[in-house]
C-alpha cells in the first residue's frame, strides 16, 4: 500500500478481482473494467498503473490455457496483428502524460459504450473483409495506438476476430495471446515513461494477486455456464463502466 490509501487499495483489489473473474469468463474485458472503475477514484496515471501487471500476469493464464503449442500456432497466424500492437503501443505510450485526463476518460468511455450497446442491440459486430492482411494490420495499429495511452488494446482485436469469424476456444486464445504480448510492450513502454515507477509497481503487483484468483474463478465459470449469456450480463456491465467513465470526462 506504498504510498495509497488503505481503504482505496483494497476497492481497487475488490475492482481487479470482479474483473479477473469477469476476464476468466469471457476472454476481455479486464483493462476496460478497472479503467472505467478506477477512474471514479484515482487519476488516470496511477489508474493505468495499477493495471499493467494485473493485464500481464492473467493474459498469461489466458493465452496457454490450451497449451504452449496451440498459444504458438496462434501467434505464428496472427503475426501481423500482433506486431502492430507491439510497436505502436510504444509509439504512443510517450503522449500518455501529455493527454488531458478529460480527453482521455472520454476517449476510454465512448468506445466502450458504443461497443457494448452495439452487442446489445443484438447486431453482429463484424465488418466485410476483402484484403484480410490489410485488415489485420489495420485493427494491429489503431489497437496498438489506443493502448499506449489507456491500457486497452483489445476492442479493434474483437472486432476483427469476429469479422472473420474466428472459433470460439481461438477467438479465447488469441485474445490471450495478443493482450499478453501488447502487456509485455505494455509494461516496458511504461517503465520508460514513468508511469512505472518505485511508487506504482508494488502496487500494481499487488493487484496481481486478485486479478490471478479472479481468473482462476472466471475460468471456471466458463467451462460451466452459457458464454453468451454471461457475455450479455458482462456488456451490460461495460455500458455502464463506459458511462461512467464518459461522465467523469464531462465532470472534469
Amino acid at each position: 500500500m506504498v504510498g495509497m490509501d488503505p481503504a482505496l487499495f483494497w476497492l481497487a483489489a475488490a475492482v481487479t478481482l470482479g474483473a479477473g473473474f469477469v476476464k476468466g469468463a469471457v476472454g476481455f474485458a479486464m483493462p476496460m473494467i478497472m479503467m472505467s472503475a478506477f477512474a471514479s477514484f484515482l487519476d488516470a496515471q496511477t489508474a493505468l498503473a495499477l493495471l499493467i501487471l494485473p493485464t500481464l500476469a492473467t493474459n498469461i493464464q489466458q493465452a496457454g490455457r490450451q497449451g504452449l503449442g496451440a498459444a504458438w500456432d496462434s501467434t505464428r497466424r496472427y503475426g501481423w496483428h500482433i506486431a502492430m500492437v507491439m510497436l505502436f503501443i510504444f509509439v504512443s505510450a510517450r503522449f500518455a502524460r501529455e493527454i488531458p485526463q478529460p480527453v482521455m476518460f472520454g476517449a476510454l468511455g465512448a468506445p466502450i459504450l458504443a461497443f457494448a450497446l452495439w452487442q446489445l442491440s443484438g447486431r453482429p459486430l463484424a465488418l466485410p473483409i476483402h484484403h484480410r492482411r490489410r485488415a489485420e494490420i489495420a485493427s494491429g495499429v489503431i489497437g496498438g495506438l489506443y493502448g499506449g495511452i489507456s491500457g486497452i488494446w483489445g476492442p479493434p482485436l474483437i472486432v476483427y476476430l469476429l469479422s472473420i469469424g474466428a472459433p470460439k476456444q481461438e477467438q479465447l486464445r488469441v485474445q490471450g495471446i495478443v493482450f499478453l504480448l501488447g502487456a509485455v510492450s505494455l509494461t516496458v513502454a511504461h517503465l520508460v515513461s514513468g508511469i512505472l515507477n518505485a511508487q506504482t509497481i508494488p502496487l500494481s503487483a499487488a493487484m496481481a494477486v486478485p486479478a490471478i484468483a479472479g481468473m482462476a474463478l472466471g475460468f471456471a465459470l466458463q467451462d460451466r455456464l452459457d458464454v453468451v449469456q454471461f457475455r450479455r450480463w458482462t456488456l451490460i456491465l461495460l455500458v455502464l463502466t463506459g458511462a461512467n467513465l464518459i461522465r467523469r470526462s464531462l465532470a472534469m
